[in-house]
């Protein structure tokens, strides 16, 4: 999934370790596990006990430690570490985490992954009392209102702080003595706990940086929860009660790794289930079935199960792609998608082909598979969507801001099909996705525990600082749609 042409981007991802001598490496191939989560910088910080030590950089990990120097360097016994994908305009070293703060009482970093939605507003109320902002990130706020509460002890000002922020988050903070996991009450980004044999505790974004590592997966970080790693051992604590499970459903359909697992969930056997309830409620009369290297395999071979048909490498995956060349502008993608999947002539020519795919954004991954398809010879192309259609930006960690942006906003289904030249097009419906995912950890959570608002427009907290221009753009929509100018 790196270097994805789709353009729907992940902001980031973390890991920690607590309570071994190898921390800095751990953290490392802990990161390269979670390369997909973020692709344009790369850092790791490091507590000996006494004092915190950094390296970040911009580009993939392997660009960032490819002097091993710098990770050698990196020595003792604690680390977080981070890899980001950087929006456009502010793809910046000052951007790249972890953040790491020199203070009188105490070093701190931090690490972050999701979005603030009351950032703007913070901010600026900060900057009134006299805060200097050293980035452009909103990860830095954070540690302003926790240094604002002078009269506080630290873990008591960082309850209230997080009390104070809203959106998306899952942060990753390392002070001298402990490592801190803190995640949002909706539990928007998926955070883990692991150990090691030697007793030492990993949390990452994703449970495949424990395999990774060789860590046992212990538990998930639940909404609302602040857990505490010290030499003590682990730590369970909140910092608020007032929580409801919402895991973003992107997680399950398109982000993670398939080897994940998230709150009792593979997410390789959710897409598989996708696939088959797909089949079941849009089936096909074609010879074979086609998956989109790679997110989308698993719902093919869902699909090709559950329907009794051949399930064939129809298109391949250029592996080697120069990551310069995936470039957020329509024409690059366009001409990227060409370079990054070809169409396998001696296995399409002459047949029905069902492609199927986690999803739409802009449309143009799929206009050109379709093309790809029926230039190598393809009888008929029939696309199916193994999720609802993206009609709703994501204000939590997704970088997708505006509906301009998604196709499936200003264009009916069938409009889509026609625009991107497929013989049929449908998509997943909502309670099927829900299905398929199953939350053990739901309960009586609305959704069965899923934020699936990129597909309803029903978002499960306020929106703050989104809220009026997100209200204003939904209006202009309107108004287009019915012919008002």
């Amino acid at each position: 999934m790196p270097y994805e042409i789709k353009g729907l981007n992940e902001e980031c991802g973390v890991f920690g370790v607590f309570g071994t001598p190898e921390a800095s490496h751990l953290t490392y191939f802990g990161l390269h596990s979670l390369q997909h989560r973020g692709q344009e910088g790369a850092g790791i910080v490091v507590s000996n006990g006494e004092k915190l030590q950094q390296f970040r950089n911009r580009g993939l990990l392997a660009e960032v430690f490819a002097n091993k120097e710098n990770l050698d360097n990196l020595v003792g016994d604690a680390a977080i570490g981070h890899v980001r994908y950087g929006t456009s305009g502010n793809n910046i070293l000052a951007n790249v985490q972890p953040f790491l703060f020199h203070f009188g009482d105490g070093d701190v970093a931090l690490a972050h992954n999701g979005n603030l939605t009351n950032a703007e507003t913070i901010k600026h109320d900060l900057e009134k009392e006299g805060a200097i902002f050293q980035s452009t990130s909103d990860t830095e706020i954070l540690i302003h209102l926790i240094r604002q509460k002078k009269h506080m002890n630290f873990i008591d000002a960082l309850k209230a702080s997080l009390n104070q922020i809203h959106g998306g988050f899952a942060f990753l903070l390392l002070r001298n003595d402990s490592l801190i996991a803190a995640l949002d009450p909706n539990g928007f980004r998926p955070l883990s706990i692991g150990q090691l044999a030697n007793g030492s505790y990993v949390v990452a974004s994703e449970t495949c940086a424990m395999d990774m590592v060789g860590a046992k997966i212990v538990r998930d970080v639940q909404p609302g929860e602040l857990i505490i790693i010290d030499k003590e051992g682990l730590h369970i604590d909140r910092y608020t009660n007032e929580t409801q499970l919402a895991i973003c459903s992107m997680e399950y359909i398109y982000f993670s790794r398939p080897d994940s697992i998230l709150h009792g969930v593979t997410v390789h056997n959710a897409r598989k289930k996708m696939g088959r309830l797909l089949a079941k409620q849009s089936p096909l009369d074609v010879d074979m079935v086609v998956g989109v290297p790679n997110s989308s395999l698993s719902a093919a071979s869902g699909y090709a199960e559950e329907s009794g048909l051949p399930y064939e490498m129809g298109l391949i995956k250029n592996q080697y792609i120069a990551r310069t060349f995936i470039q957020p502008t329509q024409e690059l993608r366009e001409r990227g998608v060409k370079m990054k999947l070809s169409a396998v002539r001696g296995v399409v020519e002459g047949k029905k082909v069902a492609i199927i795919d986690d999803s739409i954004v802009r449309g143009t991954t799929s206009k050109q598979i379709v093309k790809l398809l029926k230039d190598a010879g393809a009888k008929e192309v029939h696309m199916r969507i193994a999720s609802p259609p993206l009609r709703f930006p994501c204000f939590y960690g997704i970088d997708i801001s505006t509906r301009s942006e998604l196709m499936a906003a200003n264009y009916s289904v069938a409009e889509m099909c026609r625009e991107i030249g497929a013989d049929s097009l449908e998509f997943l419906t909502i309670p099927n996705l829900i299905k398929a995912i199953s939350v053990p950890d739901a309960k009586d959570a609305p959704n069965g525990g899923l934020c699936v608002a990129y597909f309803d427009g029903k978002y499960p907290t306020p929106l703050y600082d989104y809220e009026k221009g997100y209200l204003k753009s939904l209006k202009h929509q309107h108004e287009l749609e019915v012919g008002v100018r």
